[in-house]
């Protein structure tokens, strides 16, 4: 109850906040488009180019969401994302990153796929179909990440849950994180050998609400202190009411879980 109240007050906020207070363009600079005076971005991806952004501060722990509309049309292989990454050169091996990925659009069954990095390669991949057509409206996508736990939300309902087992020997990510979202060309990887429909282009992404509630890397991101109050006790773990959506939703949706397939590579796996 708590974490949907503390949502409610933030929501008037989140739809106020204009791109460009928060955000910069990353790539593709003329494959974006602002909308209603900065308040919505169009991500755009053809045969020239995709297109991307990331936030202007990094941050250490937080809760970062946006609103986010498919492309409506065919589009198998077109990949849009909403994600939380660190960049440490670049480097294979040592990187953090969350991820939201919707893996091109085919209809009527519509599949997100989550990630996460810890100081490594990733490969904690779990997809789930969804339960709307997410090119027909927008929709909310948000990552809680605190020093507890990491939580990914599709409106409001968790469908993922990481938990920090560091002192048992598994992984956490805590390495600064910029918030980005981007639209590209991954037919290679997500496609299932499908080719993009290039004379179904551009393909159109939208994306909603600019606000970021995050501690900047460095400022005692992980403290109890009630300034941050996605670092409290009250979001150490899903409340009963979240646990029981939670489980209900993993058990009809999901199909695809890296523990299951490969959880010998994985400490989490092995003590979850």
């Amino acid at each position: 109850m708590i974490f949907f109240l503390v949502l409610s007050v933030m929501s008037e906020a989140f739809d106020d906040v204009r791109f460009d207070e928060n955000y910069v363009v990353r790539y593709g600079n003329d494959h974006i488009s602002k909308l209603d005076q900065g308040r919505e971005v169009q991500l755009s991806l053809d045969l020239a180019s995709g297109s991307g952004f990331n936030s202007k501060r990094g941050y250490g722990s937080g809760f970062f969401e946006m609103r986010i509309k498919l492309p409506a049309r065919h589009s198998p292989g077109v990949v849009t994302t909403f994600y939380l990454s660190s960049h440490p050169d670049n480097k294979p091996g040592n990187h953090d990153e969350l991820d939201f990925e919707f893996l091109g659009t085919e209809g009527p069954v519509f599949s997100l796929q989550t990630n996460i990095f810890a100081n490594d390669n990733g490969n904690r991949e779990q997809r789930l179909h969804l339960w709307f057509d997410p090119t027909k409206d927008f929709h909310k996508y948000g990552i809680l990440w605190n020093h507890r736990q990491i939580v990914f939300f599709v409106d409001n309902i968790p469908i993922r849950v990481f938990k920090n087992n560091t002192r048992l020997g598994a992984r956490y990510p805590s390495q600064e994180m910029s918030v980005e979202g981007s639209i590209w060309n991954g037919e290679s990887w997500a496609s299932s050998g499908k080719k993009i429909e290039w004379s179904q282009a551009p393909f159109q992404a939208h994306y909603q609400e600019f606000d970021i509630y995050g501690c900047p890397f460095g400022a005692n991101c992980s403290s109890e202190s009630q300034l941050y109050w996605w670092n409290t006790k009250e979001f150490y773990e899903l409340t009963p009411e979240q646990q029981r959506i939670y489980k209900k939703v993993t058990q009809k949706y999901m199909f695809y879980d890296y523990c299951h397939d490969r959880g010998r590579n994985f400490k989490e796996c092995q003590i979850r």
